[in-house]
Formats: C-alpha cells, structure tokens, sequence
C-alpha cells in the first residue's frame, strides 16, 4: 500500500466528543497510533486524514505528526480521496483506508484493503476487508499500521 487514509471521529479518536466550558470540542487521541502513522510515514506510507468535521484539535494533531494530506468538513470523502491519488499518482487499489461508519463506505468500498474497527457501524463493518482487534482511539490505526509495515518486510 502505498497511501494510508484515516477518518477521525471513531478512528484515531473513541468517536466521543467532548465539550468545553466555552463550546470548544475536545478530542482525545492515542500515542500509539501516532507512533504507528510516523512508523508508516517513514518506511515510504504517504497518510491522509479525510474527516467529515472540522477541528482545530485534528490540524494540531496532524501537524505533529507531519500528516499533510488533511481534508476536514468533507462531505464526499470520495470524491476528495480520488483528487488526490491523480494529484499523487496513486491508483485506489494502492490505499488502504481505516472507517467506522457510512461516510466511510464508498471510501472502504473503492480502496485496495479496507479496514474497519469492532465498533464501527455495521455498514462500515460489511464494507471491511478486516476489522481491527483494538477499538477506535485506542490503537486500531497503530494495528493497521503494522499490518502494513509487516506486510511490506514480506519477500
């Protein structure tokens, strides 16, 4: 695989959201999974973060970890995510992309190796070439991240 692309909401976070006094949305987001995208990231993985909320909490996050494929407030995911394989000259079955729930779908239907977690929408879940062991939020896109790595040492 050659690009990663990640939803947010119920992927790299538990899918909750938490309101500030002032009305800022908190997000809570896991080490792990950030190790396992730089892990990616370096071993040649391009990442992309295609969410359909927009949060200053997901740009600050992406920057940290040098994601710079980050499209927020997308309502066809899609769309964007063929955009930007023409723009990097990666073909579909070249991705792999984790979802949760049916904004997802097209996206995991469309992608080379489609990965769901245990919670995901039941949709998600059906459109999944494998859902992950461990929960959104809680290292899921770390396990893909491994499974990537590890299929690509493979001669």
């Amino acid at each position: 695989m050659r690009l990663l692309v990640l939803d947010v909401d119920g992927v790299l976070t538990d899918g909750r959201l938490y309101y500030g006094a002032r009305g800022e949305v908190l997000k809570v987001f896991h080490v792990l999974d950030g190790h396992g995208i730089r892990e990616a990231q370096r071993a040649g993985i391009a990442v992309a973060v295609i969410s359909g909320r927009d949060s200053p909490a997901v740009r600050g996050r992406c920057r940290d970890l040098g994601i710079r494929h980050v499209f927020q407030g997308v309502e066809d995911k899609l769309a964007v995510l063929t955009r930007l394989c023409a723009r990097l000259g990666v073909a579909l079955r070249e991705c792999a992309a984790v979802g949760d729930d049916t904004p997802d779908v097209a996206v995991m239907r469309a992608v080379g190796l489609a990965f769901a977690v245990p919670g995901a929408h039941v949709t998600a879940r059906r459109a999944a070439h494998r859902v992950t062991r461990a929960r959104g939020g809680h290292g899921a896109v770390r396990e893909v991240c491994d499974l990537l790595l590890a299929t690509r040492a493979r001669p």
